[in-house]
C-alpha cells in the first residue's frame, strides 16, 4: 500500500484541538484539506504526521508549539500611544488590525485599551500552545 512521501499531494480530513478538547478548526462538513507534502504550507507538526500514512488511515497525534505555531513571544506584545491609531477606527479588544511594518503588513490582535494606550499582540493566536490533531488520510493523488 502506498505511503505518503514529500511531493506527494494528499486530501486530509481533520479536527484540531486544543488541550482542553477546544475544537479550535475541522474540515467536518466542507471538502478535504488538499495539499502537497513537503512544500511548507501547513505546520511542520502536521506535515510530519501525514508523513508515512497510507490512504483510509486515521491517527490522532500532539503536536508540540515547537512544532506548530511556536512559542508565544512577548516582543511581539507592544503598547503604543493610542494617537498612533487613525481616529477613524473604533478599537475593541480582541479586534484583528492589519499593520505595516518595514514595507510588508503584520497581523495583530487589541488585547489592551485605556484611554491613552492600546496593547497590540503579533503573536499567533495558537502560537504557545500544544495542537492534537484527528487526521484522515483520505487520497494520495
Amino acid at each position: 500500500m502506498k505511503k505518503v512521501s514529500a511531493g506527494n499531494r494528499v486530501k486530509v480530513h481533520y479536527t484540531g484541538k486544543l488541550s482542553d478538547g477546544t475544537v479550535f478548526d475541522s474540515s467536518e462538513g466542507r471538502e478535504p484539506l488538499e495539499f502537497t507534502l513537503g512544500e511548507g504550507h501547513l505546520i511542520q507538526g502536521f506535515e510530519n504526521a501525514v508523513a508515512g500514512m497510507s490512504a483510509g488511515e486515521k491517527k490522532t497525534v500532539t503536536i508540540p508549539a515547537e512544532q506548530a505555531y511556536g512559542p508565544r513571544r512577548d516582543d511581539l506584545v507592544v503598547r503604543i500611544d493610542r494617537s498612533q491609531v487613525p481616529g477613524d477606527i473604533e478599537l475593541e479588544v480582541g479586534m484583528g488590525l492589519q499593520i505595516k511594518q518595514n514595507g510588508g503588513a503584520i497581523q495583530v490582535v487589541v488585547t489592551e485599551l485605556d484611554e491613552k494606550n492600546v496593547t497590540l499582540d503579533a503573536n499567533h493566536p495558537l502560537s504557545g500552545q500544544d495542537l492534537t490533531f484527528e487526521i484522515e488520510l483520505v487520497e494520495i493523488t
